[in-house]
């Protein structure tokens, strides 16, 4: 719960100039609640269940850059869950067969463990060829493979950003023309989608490695999205809000303090889930979703609309303050 202290009542002075400073209400200084439902998350119910038709992938190989774990490892269940063929790829092996080995046993579909580093093209190329011999050449390919850590950027060192850039920008690109360029002399067509982040749009102190990485990855979809259509290869990313998995929130929140911050400016009143994110990214690289090539989609539970909206912060002001506010406003004459 939030109080508004008198700090935030001067902050509130500055977000209404069309009042006037010497025209606006003079706030008590005595402390009031949020005027939030604090349990409002029970208005978005988490549902875990997957959203597509069985065996709607049926026949289908994927590949999936950082398969093993988290965001990746849901991903790959729900598509292998549904009847594809998947490849998952990084450069821990050990992670890698015990994930494809769980998830095969829990939908009885193989999935190929397959080590590999995407900042190495030779890695890649290796590893589709795996998957061709295999399975055969993947239609559809998630570039889900990141690194990221919180830093402020005067004390990152050079290696550190290019570090992150080979693995998110230059490990997609790898990726994305490895596969692209043989699913183009195939004629078959294909999907990629990129996973990407919401300040990849906006940009964001303390992550400018993985900001600048990321907005490159969209860049690359969208001008790919454009020119790669005629073969009938589309792109399209989303980009998650605070979804809760140790591989991220270990170096990005170590305190776990963000974890409470982002349940605090997120509308719905909680961070979301893995089966939430797999659904959509199921949905985006299935034939449903066929017209759709080039879009950037939002997975926050409106958290950027949230902290983006000059006067959003006036969810601080209680309904009493808000009548006194109208009033004042009301006596206000001329412009």
């Amino acid at each position: 719960m939030a109080l508004l202290t008198y700090q935030r009542i001067a902050a509130l002075r500055n977000l209404l100039p069309s009042i006037g400073r010497h025209n606006i209400l003079q706030f008590s200084t005595t402390p009031c609640v949020w005027n939030l439902d604090p349990n409002r998350s029970r208005f978005y119910p988490i549902k875990t269940d997957i959203m597509l038709p069985a065996n709607c992938f049926a026949g289908k190989v994927a590949m999936v850059t950082g398969g093993g774990t988290g965001l990746g490892k849901g991903m790959t269940y729900t598509l292998s869950a549904l009847g594809a063929k998947v490849m998952i790829c990084s450069r821990n092996l050990e992670v890698l067969k015990k994930t494809a080995e769980e998830i095969s046993s829990q939908t009885k579909n193989e999935v190929l463990a397959v080590s590999a580093d995407v900042r190495n093209p030779e890695a890649i190329k290796s590893a589709v060829d795996e998957c061709v011999a295999k399975f055969g050449l993947p239609t559809i390919v998630i570039n889900n493979a990141a690194g990221n850590f919180i830093c402020p950027t005067e004390m990152m060192s050079p290696n550190a950003f290019k570090t992150v850039i080979d693995i998110v920008l230059n490990g997609t690109a790898f990726t994305t023309l490895e596969v692209g360029k043989r699913l183009i002399e195939a004629k078959t067509g294909g999907v990629f989608l990129q996973i990407t982040a919401l300040f990849a749009e906006t940009g964001s102190g303390f992550v400018t490695h993985s900001a600048s990485a990321k907005a490159g990855v969209e860049a690359l979809s969208k001008s790919l999205g454009a020119e790669w259509g005629r073969y009938g290869i589309r792109f399209n990313c989303i980009e998650p809000g605070g979804i809760e998995t140790k591989g991220a929130f270990s170096r990005l929140s170590p305190d776990g303090m963000e974890m409470k911050r982002f349940k605090d400016r997120i509308p719905a009143g909680r961070t979301g889930h893995i089966a939430e994110l797999s659904n959509l990214a199921a949905y985006l690289v299935s034939d449903y979703s066929s017209w759709m090539n080039g879009s950037i989609i939002k997975l926050d539970g409106g958290e950027q609309i949230n902290i983006s909206g000059s006067f959003n912060s006036l969810q601080e002001v209680s309904n009493q303050q808000w009548k006194d506010i109208i009033a004042k406003i009301r006596q206000v004459k001329g412009s």
